[in-house]
C-alpha cells in the first residue's frame, strides 16, 4: 500500500471515529433517559 494513501485516510478515519464516539455517548445517554434511567423520585 502506498504511504500517501495512509497519510490521506488516517486523519479522516480518526475524525470519523471521534465523531462516532462522541455521538454514540450522547445517543446512549438519550436512550437511557427515554427508558426511564433518568427519572427523579
Amino acid at each position: 500500500m502506498d504511504l500517501r494513501l495512509v497519510l490521506v485516510f488516517l486523519p479522516v478515519l480518526l475524525a470519523v471515529g471521534w465523531a462516532v464516539f462522541n455521538i454514540g455517548q450522547a445517543a446512549m445517554a438519550q436512550l437511557q433517559l427515554m427508558r426511564g434511567g433518568g427519572q427523579q423520585g
